[in-house]
């Protein structure tokens, strides 16, 4: 498996430098700071993938908020996405509250539309997302995104939270994986 990871990262394309995603996590945190100034948003970090996300965007945001975080996954480490697994859900009730989904990246769309949904099932009365990276698709998604950092050509990628088979979420940059779907 590590050789595998390591062909990948050896021979992955450069999409967004680390420069660039910095500078998109702070044009996201003015525009969240702006629209949930007088909120108090409940953020709902998406596990694992928005962690890093999470991480980076907590700390540029103004405004009163809680914490929380939800996993429901489709990949599971794998590079093909799935049906969804509800592995962690939030502790904190989402009943009244603003809620700011953050995540990694906005693929195909299905596991943030459930999320979305899962928030308003449990009662909160507005629902955001925030999402490093759009992948731009030859057809419709069933939810957009309400911040959006980067959009990024139809590859698979890596970095920034987002990863190859569990490896490379810790990669300082997005890079599209090279012959992914052929290892």
């Amino acid at each position: 498996m590590l050789n595998e990871i390591q062909h990948i990262q050896e021979t992955a394309q450069l999409l967004h430098t680390e420069r660039q995603v910095e500078a998109a996590l702070d044009t996201m945190a003015r525009q969240i700071n702006i629209a949930l100034a007088d909120k108090n948003p409940l953020v709902l970090c998406v596990m694992n993938g928005g962690i890093v996300v999470a991480g980076k965007l907590l700390p540029r945001l103004t405004m009163s908020l809680t914490l929380d975080a939800i996993n429901a996954s489709r990949y599971q480490n794998k590079t093909v996405g799935q049906t969804i697994a509800w592995v962690v859900k939030p502790s904190t009730t989402l009943k009244d509250r603003t809620v700011l989904i953050v995540d990694d990246i906005l693929d195909a769309g299905i596991t943030l539309k459930a999320i979305y949904d899962y928030c308003f099932e449990q009662g909160a009365t507005a629902v955001y997302s925030a999402v490093l990276v759009n992948k731009l698709l030859d057809h419709e998604k069933p939810i957009t995104a309400d911040f959006i950092g980067l959009d990024v050509e139809n590859h698979y990628v890596f970095g920034y939270g987002m990863d190859y088979k569990g490896y490379l979420r810790n990669a300082a940059g997005i890079y599209a994986a090279q012959q992914a779907q052929s290892l």
